[in-house]
């Protein structure tokens, strides 16, 4: 096999193969910590960046540190370019290359590619946003101030980070936006940008036995007759939150005219059969036309069920001590989440959930900015200088922490060229015509929104 890489992403390549051996997962804190310190003095050397928030005065032993450096160009404009260090666990079990090693392959119909954990989420588009910052830095065409803000916690809902944003004075600049450079030429289609994004509450359900009927011991089955079962408790209190008829849903919006105009404008070019051609349809709940179909994506708040246990596992001989459920609920802009835990929480207690217990790891709500916020016509352009006809959808039904940077600056963009696939999963890869996309889009972005007009409408 003979693989031709353009010689301008070696750069981004040997970048990228750098951070991919840290195994940067939730709960390694030192490889998190190792990572983090590895980014911060490769940003001093080759940026000149100074650190805001040191990681050596970072002395937290549970929670990754922030990486938080400042590019001051006694410039007009600041912009912050956010990102996150972390990945999902992976091992190396039907890896074409080990997840923690990565390597170059190509593949039929996809083309040259790099494959490891973080290739597309999120080291991938972390190294080229690295890379481009240095094209500009080295040619003397960086005019705006950079703040470099990047998080070890993305995949685990953003704690620290969030904190950290909410101290008063904030710690970060006001600026005029905030970039958080990805891959967003979903598989391989238009790019998107996205002018909002859902919010997240993560945590789970648990039942333990003892007080209400349940075994406090793990018990033969045979008594199932007499003694109560928490798994069943715990099922039935996720019916009475999330009904399973409803896939989840727990509650709807009406989409107002803005968004509507916004969905009507994509769903003439946007095919659910293409987007869903990963998934199988016997699966889907989906009903309607096209419209119909990308209101029903993006206006429910649902709560999604990772995973279901109990105590003790793998016995199928016993009545289990205790149950418990990892839940996600996401909640798009406009729908109120504490409100919904509050209607949570009304349920579970009720005398039939005696017993069942809501812990919640972390909370964010959702965020929506409007359509020329500042960034987003520099975005637009910088997808169009490639030939690129981008999607405009009035918010992400994926989560970010969007909201938190509200006081920062009036707009969070997630954007960037680029083709990536199997995020979390096996074989997680980006093209590396992608990869060159990307950074070039990146470097055109930064560009354009240096001579961007000012900005004068508020946000949504």
């Amino acid at each position: 096999m003979s693989i031709s890489i353009t010689p301008a992403i070696y750069p981004t390549l040997d970048l990228l193969s750098a951070i991919t051996p840290f195994a940067s997962v939730a709960g390694q804190i030192d490889q998190q910590r190792a990572l983090a310190q590895w980014l911060e003095d490769w940003i001093r050397t080759e940026l000149g960046g100074v650190p805001v928030l040191a990681i050596s005065e970072q002395t937290a032993q549970n929670a990754p540190p922030l990486v938080h450096m400042c590019i001051d160009r006694q410039a007009e404009k600041t912009l912050v370019l956010y990102n996150m260090y972390d990945v999902m666990p992976a091992d190396d079990a039907g890896w074409e290359f080990p997840p923690f090693s990565g390597g170059v392959s190509e593949w039929p119909g996809v083309g040259e590619v790099f494959i490891a954990r973080g290739a597309e989420n999120n080291k991938g588009p972390l190294a080229g946003m690295l890379m481009a910052l240095k094209s500009l830095c080295d040619s003397g065409k960086l005019s705006a101030n950079i703040e470099i803000i990047l998080e070890g916690e993305e995949e685990t809902g953003s704690g620290q980070l969030r904190r950290y944003l909410a101290q008063d004075p904030c710690p970060v600049s006001t600026a005029s936006a905030v970039f958080f450079p990805s891959l967003c030429e979903y598989g391989g289609g238009e790019p998107r940008v996205y002018l909002g994004f859902s919010g997240l509450s993560g945590g789970r359900l648990k039942v333990s036995g003892g007080k209400w009927g349940g075994p406090s011991a793990a018990i033969h089955a045979s008594n199932a007759n007499w003694i109560a079962n928490p798994v069943w408790r715990l099922v039935a209190a996720l019916n009475a939150i999330a009904p399973a008829h409803n896939s989840g849903v727990i509650a709807r919006q009406v989409i107002d005219e803005e968004a509507n105009r916004l969905l009507c404008a994509l769903a003439a070019q946007f095919s659910i059969t293409d987007e869903l051609r990963f998934r199988r349809s016997e699966t889907l709940s989906v009903s309607g036309d096209t419209l119909a179909c990308l209101q029903q994506l993006i206006n429910g708040a649902v709560m999604n069920i990772s995973e279901i246990r109990s105590d003790p596992l793998e016995s199928r001989g016993v009545i289990p001590r205790s149950a418990s459920a990892e839940i996600a609920l996401r909640v798009p802009p406009g729908i109120d989440g504490e409100n919904l835990l509050a209607v949570i929480r009304q349920t579970l207690a009720r005398p039939e959930f005696d017993g069942v217990e809501l812990e919640l790891d972390d909370s964010y709500p959702g965020h929506r900015f409007a359509h020329h916020s500042p960034g987003v016509d520099a975005l637009l352009t910088s997808y169009e200088l490639q030939d690129a006809k981008p999607q405009i959808w009035p918010w992400a039904p994926g989560c970010a922490p969007a909201y938190t940077f509200a006081r920062v600056a009036p707009a969070f963009l997630i954007g960037g060229l680029g083709h990536g696939g199997n995020a979390h999963g096996v074989n997680e890869f980006v093209t590396l015509h992608g990869l060159e996309r990307f950074q070039q889009s990146v470097t055109e972005w930064i560009t354009l929104f240096s001579v961007e007009p000012p900005f004068s409408t508020p946000a949504v």
